[in-house]
C-alpha cells in the first residue's frame, strides 16, 4: 500500500513540475531555438531515466486511457486554432488551405503508404494506417508556427502561420476518413467495403461534422454577443472556461450523430469568431484554452519522454526509421512545396509552409484509436515505434527551428514592407 502511496505522491508531483514548465518555459524560450514540447520531451527522459520509481506508460496495454487522454488533448487545440483564426471563409481567401488538404495531404498519405508496404513489408491496411496517421499537420504541437492570440494583428494575416493552422485545424478530421479506410481494409480486405466507406465515413461524417459545427457556432456566437437577457450575453462577463462548454458540446453532439467530431469543433470556434471577430472576448477564450492546452501538452509530452526512455522504440527497424524520416525531410517538404504552386504564398513562404508539416499528439491518437478496432497483421509495438520515432524526430527538428525560421521570415517581410511603399507588411516572399 505504501509503495502505491508513494507512486501517487510523485505523480503529483510531477503533474506539478510539468504544469509549472508549461507556465515558465514559453516566456524564457520565447525568441531561442528551443521549444516547449522539446524541453518537455527531454525532461520526460530524464526523470525516467532516474530511478524514482515513475510508472511506466505502455500504449499498448494502456490503448484505451491513450486513446481518451489524447483526444482530449486534440480537440482543445483544436478549438483554441478555429478561434485564432480572423480571417474569412472562402475559396480564395483560404486557398493555401485548400491545396494542403487536397493536395499536400493526400500526396502525403500515399507515399507514406508506398514507403511502408515497399520498405517494411506491411500489409497494404496497415501501411495505409501508417500514412494516414501521419499525413495531418498536429494542432497541438504547432502553436509556435501558427497565427497568435485573437489580438495579435501583424500576426491575423500571415500566409505561413494562417496556411498551417487552417491546416492543421482541418486536416486531423479530414484524416479520419482515410484511418476508417485502413481499419475497413484490415476488417473485410478486398474492396468490398468501399461504397459504405465512400458514403457514410466520407461523405456522411464529414458532412456532419461541418452542418454542427456550423449550427453550434452559430447557436452560440448569438447566445455569447447577441442575446436578448444580459444574464445570456456572456461576451459581457468574460468567463473563459465558456471555450471548454462550445469544445465539449461541438464535439459531443456530432460524435452522438456518428460525425467527425474535430471537424465539428474546429468549425465552432470559427464561427464563434466569425460571430464578433474584432470582440475582446475572443482573446479572453482563446487564452484560457491555450493555456489548458499548454498543460494537457506538457503532460503528454513528458509521458513521451517516458515511452521513449522506457524502451518504447526497441521495436523500431531500420527500415521503420528510414520511413519516418523519408516523411519528415523528403515527403512532406516536397508535397508541401507541390501543393502551393500557383497558390497565395511566396517563393519562401512556400518552403516555410512546406518544411513545417508537424507530427505530435494527433497522430498518437489515431494510432490508438485504429487499433482499438482492427488487428492490422503487424505487432502493435511496432507501429508505436514508427509513429513514436516519427513524433520525436519532428518534435526535435521543428522544436528548434521553428523560432528562428519565423523570426528571419518576419524580419525579411517588414523590411520588404518598409522598401515598397504603400505595400503591407503580409505581401509574398
Amino acid at each position: 500500500m505504501r509503495g502505491i502511496m508513494g507512486n501517487s505522491d510523485l505523480i503529483f508531483a510531477v503533474a506539478g513540475v510539468g504544469a509549472l514548465l508549461a507556465a515558465i518555459l514559453p516566456r524564457v524560450l520565447k525568441r531561442r531555438p528551443f521549444s516547449l514540447p522539446l524541453a518537455c520531451l527531454l525532461g520526460g527522459i530524464l526523470l525516467y531515466i532516474l530511478p524514482i520509481g515513475l510508472p511506466r506508460l505502455d500504449p499498448v496495454t494502456q490503448r484505451a486511457a491513450v486513446e481518451h487522454i489524447t483526444e482530449i488533448c486534440v480537440i482543445i487545440s483544436l478549438m483554441g486554432a478555429g478561434l485564432a483564426i480572423n480571417r474569412p471563409f472562402g475559396r480564395r481567401r483560404w486557398s493555401s488551405t485548400w491545396r494542403l488538404l487536397g493536395v499536400t495531404m493526400l500526396l502525403t498519405v500515399g507515399a507514406v503508404t508506398v514507403a511502408a508496404h515497399g520498405l517494411l513489408g506491411w500489409p497494404v491496411a496497415a501501411a495505409l494506417l501508417l500514412g494516414a496517421v501521419l499525413a495531418p499537420t498536429d494542432p497541438v504541437l504547432a502553436s509556435d508556427v501558427q497565427v497568435g492570440e485573437p489580438v495579435d494583428s501583424e500576426k491575423a494575416d500571415d500566409e505561413v502561420r494562417f496556411a498551417l493552422t487552417s491546416e492543421a485545424g482541418l486536416n486531423d478530421g479530414l484524416a479520419f476518413p482515410l484511418v476508417y479506410a485502413a481499419i475497413a481494409m484490415a476488417l473485410a480486405g478486398g474492396s468490398a467495403w468501399a461504397g459504405e466507406w465512400a458514403l457514410v465515413d466520407l461523405l456522411y461524417r464529414c458532412g456532419m461534422g461541418v452542418l454542427v459545427g456550423l449550427l453550434a457556432g452559430k447557436a452560440l456566437g448569438r447566445m455569447f454577443f447577441r442575446a436578448q437577457r444580459p444574464d445570456l450575453r456572456l461576451a459581457e462577463h468574460r468567463e473563459g472556461f465558456v471555450a471548454l462548454a462550445a469544445t465539449f458540446l461541438a464535439y459531443g453532439l456530432t460524435e452522438l450523430v456518428q460525425g467527425y467530431g474535430f471537424i465539428a469543433v474546429f468549425v465552432t470556434a470559427c464561427t464563434i469568431r466569425a460571430a464578433e471577430r474584432t470582440h475582446g472576448y475572443n482573446g479572453v477564450l482563446h487564452g484560457f484554452i491555450e493555456q489548458i492546452e499548454r498543460l494537457l501538452t506538457a503532460w503528454l509530452i513528458l509521458l513521451l519522454g517516458g515511452f521513449v526512455a522506457g524502451g518504447g522504440l526497441a521495436w523500431l527497424t531500420w527500415q521503420g526509421a528510414v520511413t519516418g524520416l523519408l516523411l519528415l525531410l523528403v515527403v512532406r517538404p516536397l508535397t508541401g512545396w507541390l501543393g502551393q504552386l500557383g497558390g497565395r504564398a511566396g517563393p519562401r513562404e512556400r518552403g516555410v509552409i512546406a518544411f513545417f508539416g508537424i507530427r505530435g499528439i494527433g497522430s498518437l491518437y489515431y494510432l490508438a484509436y485504429a487499433l482499438g478496432h482492427a488487428d492490422f497483421g503487424v505487432p502493435a509495438r511496432e507501429l508505436w515505434a514508427v509513429v513514436g520515432f516519427t513524433v520525436l524526430v519532428s518534435v526535435v527538428l521543428h522544436g528548434v527551428t521553428a523560432t528562428p525560421v519565423m523570426a528571419r521570415l518576419d524580419r525579411m517581410r517588414a523590411r520588404a514592407a518598409e522598401k515598397t511603399s504603400g505595400e503591407p507588411a503580409t505581401q509574398h516572399l
